[in-house]
């Protein structure tokens, strides 16, 4: 096979002018097909007409490209920007350019840290023209900062916990603008962030509590992201059952929304005002894990009755949401792989996301745009009495048996400072995907580092 390639469409005159290569692409399945004119290798990007042309296409179909030519072991391959140009005329064409280079990276992207018999391979990406760097440039840190969340969360549990997860931040983070700042088990017991520490209660690992702050303008309105950090979630005493609880260590997905999203800013320079807020925590069945019907205090005086351990996220969210008030944070998004329900609701291809109403709608849009596809919930008032406790404010799961994703955020609703202007987003849909497609493999998303990064750009104009 060729060392490189060249990307053409296909209405090119190598393929026009030959009627038995045009009639092989115009039968080939798929947004591209591969072959072989004459001494060179060809990758043509069909012309489909079948679907509107979108951004999301755009990464797709470069994603596609770049998964195959990787499984080939092609080096590179070249496109001119006048080729993409044509090929999606409809679109802003640096917008183009940046989508097309952000799938390029994310097709290729393989975690094979644990399989000695894979050598993960990547074809070089030239996109020739002028003018065109800074657009090519932002592609590729969006890819990067995806993929930093993607590895958080492929990783095995044993290696990201809550005593390593931290200095795996510290040097993400080392080079960039952000200040980190760590506080152990005993800083948290003076911060009295009583359902980090009792949902941590059980594991070997201590709970930590992670702080990141970029100032990138300080006269923009303070924006808190935070993100949950269960890097394993047994379910504690409400043990949870399956044939495979792999892609629990997954729960943490949240936090690595947050981390990517803000490597994605700080790469970027952009001009925000940012905390980011992680608590992490390994929720463990142990004998000195909390058991059903604990009551815990929170730091705002709220009192809390544990129904089910396996309800955890929502526990040191809460904690979270009390310390995004003591920043005195204008806008709070949280972010959690918190409920089965959300997947009943949305399938595996939208997040969910609660709150207000105006701010859901803007979410809404920015996903639409750059991938990590959302859609706006309901807060039903109607049903947060069901959260009521005989013992305690209020219980962490609801007595009803149906609307579980939205009684979870009525749940945090209670938490969020008053005053703050909030959203909260429920990925578990959508964490991971079952098969290679498009930019995505069969592992981790990353969802939620572009969605959170482009909207704080965009409520920070």
């Amino acid at each position: 096979m060729a060392n490189k390639v060249e990307i053409i469409l296909e209405n090119n005159v190598v393929i026009t002018q030959n009627d038995t290569v045009k009639e092989f692409v115009k039968n080939s399945t798929g947004g591209h097909c591969s072959i072989v004119v004459g001494d060179v290798h060809y990758i043509v990007i069909k012309d489909s007409k079948k679907t509107p042309l979108t951004l999301e296409k755009v990464r797709a179909t470069a994603g596609n490209i770049s998964r195959d030519l990787g499984k080939r072991k092609v080096n590179g391959a070249s496109i001119s920007d006048d080729v993409l140009t044509a090929a999606y005329k409809d679109l802003d064409k640096g917008s183009v350019l940046t989508a097309f280079a952000e799938g390029w990276d994310l097709g290729a992207y393989q975690f094979a840290k644990y399989k000695p018999s894979v050598t993960p391979f990547r074809t070089e990406l030239e996109v020739t023209g002028t003018s065109i760097d800074a657009f090519i440039n932002e592609g590729k840190i969006r890819a990067e900062a995806t993929e930093f969340s993607r590895d958080l969360m492929n990783e095995v549990s044993n290696v990201l916990n809550p005593t390593t997860f931290p200095e795996v931040l510290k040097e993400n983070f080392k080079d960039l603008n952000v200040e980190v700042n760590v506080f152990d088990k005993k800083k948290l017991e003076e911060m009295e962030m009583n359902g980090v520490l009792t949902v941590g209660r059980g594991s070997m690992y201590p709970p930590t509590f992670v702080e990141l702050v970029y100032k990138g303008d300080e006269s923009k309105p303070l924006v808190a992201l935070v993100g949950k950090g269960v890097t394993f979630d047994t379910g504690g005493i409400s043990l949870k059952s399956g044939k495979d609880l792999s892609d629990m260590r997954m729960d943490m997905g949240g936090a690595a929304a947050v981390s990517g999203a803000l490597t994605l800013l700080a790469k970027m320079k952009a001009k925000v005002n940012v905390v980011v807020l992680i608590p992490i925590v390994e929720n463990a069945a142990d004998n000195t894990s909390v058991l059903p019907g604990e009551v815990i205090h929170y730091k705002n005086g709220l009192t809390v009755q544990v129904g089910n351990t396996d309800a955890e996220g929502r526990l040191i969210l809460a904690d979270a949401l009390i310390r995004a008030g003591e920043w005195n944070a204008e806008y709070i998004v949280n972010i959690a792989t918190l409920t089965g329900a959300v997947v009943n609701a949305l399938g595996t291809e939208l997040g969910g996301v609660f709150g207000d109403e105006e701010l859901s709608a803007i979410m809404k849009k920015i996903g639409d745009i750059n991938g990590d596809f959302n859609w706006p919930m309901p807060l039903v008032d109607a049903y947060d009495s069901s959260l009521d406790s005989d013992y305690a404010d209020m219980n962490n799961i609801s007595s009803l048996s149906v609307a579980g994703s939205i009684t979870a955020g009525l749940f945090l609703r209670r938490f969020v400072p008053k005053g703050s202007k909030w959203l909260h987003v429920d990925m578990a849909g959508v964490m991971d995907k079952s098969k290679d497609s498009g930019y995505y493999a069969k592992s981790a998303t990353g969802y939620g580092a572009r969605l959170l990064a482009d909207y704080t750009t965009h409520i920070s104009k």
